[in-house]
């Protein structure tokens, strides 16, 4: 799926249905697959399930899996949206969503994203608290199973999606409206 107009990134930022609406909303964006990453399963099991992952002991973090054309979104651009969307300040926290499992990183998939997350983490550094996010190689992403795919798309009117969601996505409009797919 990738091929050299496009590239890849893994974001880890909390709940991986919000992640997925926010990034799925921007120009550039070709896909976001929700997954878990950043973990072990041991030699059990390749795939992690939800389930499995909802115990924080394999490791694994919820994530999105992001292509993008990087001709139309800079990845500067991603990285904004990132900070700007969660709270990488909280050590394995995001809201009520507590563990390992909701830890704030970036899995880049060349030494240009790794340089510009590390640039951007400085700087935000520089200006207030402490950001905890962890910047590491891109690793094994394991898809999220189907009924989390396109949740917000799928479930809208579900009380999750009103008042974590749909909050987050007025917000997305109101700062970055410029980035959004309908202003392409």
């Amino acid at each position: 799926m990738n091929n050299n107009t496009h590239e890849i990134i893994i974001f880890a930022n909390g709940c991986f249905w919000c992640t997925e609406a926010v990034f799925e909303s921007l120009k550039g964006v070709l896909s976001v697959m929700p997954g878990y990453t950043g973990g072990s399963t041991g030699s059990l099991q390749a795939a992690p399930t939800y389930e499995q992952v909802c115990t924080g002991s394999t490791g694994h973090a919820e994530a999105i899996k992001i292509e993008y054309d990087p001709s139309k979104i800079k990845f500067s651009d991603l990285l904004t949206v990132f900070f700007a969307t969660h709270d990488p300040t909280t050590l394995n926290r995001q809201g009520a969503d507590v563990g390992t499992q909701y830890r704030s990183g970036i899995f880049y998939s060349n030494d240009e994203q790794k340089q510009e997350s590390l640039a951007f983490i400085k700087k935000l550094n520089e200006e207030g608290p402490r950001v905890v996010t962890e910047v590491t190689p891109l690793a094994d992403f394991y898809p999220a199973e189907e009924y989390h795919r396109k949740y917000y798309q799928n479930n809208s009117d579900a009380p999750y999606c009103q008042v974590m969601i749909s909050p987050k996505l007025k917000k997305l409009n109101e700062r970055f409206s410029q980035l959004l797919k309908e202003s392409e």
